[in-house]
């Protein structure tokens, strides 16, 4: 019971932290505002590790690079807390280990991602059905934005009503069942 509650905790707190750099990444990647509410409380709760992090880990090409390299590392420490919980000794082969546990943890961030791209478009799309000129639609919007592109251009909208969140959500499901099969296939020699 209390390993249950513990890895509940963590799996919370750094799902949490994951998350918000991720959005942080995908927002400063994607250009979208950041002056809102959204952007306020993703800069409020990543402050505190993205900007030390910047002095050592610089950007490329404007891409935030610690934001996502910090969240890489959140995901593979949060991995190795709960296989400890679980009674994983690592001591066997440490080296094949980490390999399998930072692979698992990119795997991780991708499913993360694909999550974090579903939710934003299930809010944009019900934004832009209630209330199109909300004050928050513009971000949601620059984060849907590249993703819609790609079908708009085979896709036109039937009826007024433009398809193509429904394509990139069935896109990204498909994605997450790959991404399923795979992880089982790596997490073999652990």
């Amino acid at each position: 019971m209390l390993n249950q509650i513990a890895q509940l905790l963590i799996q919370t707190a750094f799902g949490l932290l994951v998350y918000a750099l991720l959005l942080r990444f995908y927002m400063q990647w994607l250009r979208a505002p950041f002056r809102n509410p959204v952007g306020q409380f993703v800069t409020a709760l990543t402050d505190w590790i993205v900007r030390p992090a910047r002095r050592v880990i610089p950007g490329l090409f404007g891409v935030d690079l610690s934001s996502i390299l910090i969240a890489w590392l959140a995901e593979a420490f949060m991995l190795v807390l709960l296989y400890w919980l679980r009674g994983f000794s690592f001591a066997g082969a440490p080296g094949i280990a980490a390999g399998v546990l930072f692979t698992l943890a990119a795997m991780e961030l991708m499913r993360a991602s694909l999550y974090l791209l579903i939710g934003v478009i299930i809010v944009q799309v019900v934004i832009s059905w209630v209330n199109p000129h909300a004050p928050l639609a513009p971000v949601f919007h620059a984060l849907t934005r590249p993703f819609y592109a790609v079908f708009r251009r085979f896709i036109p909208p039937i009826g007024n009503v433009d398809l193509s969140p429904l394509f990139v959500l069935l896109c990204a499901q498909v994605i997450l069942i790959l991404l399923e099969s795979f992880a089982h296939v790596i997490q073999a020699p652990l």
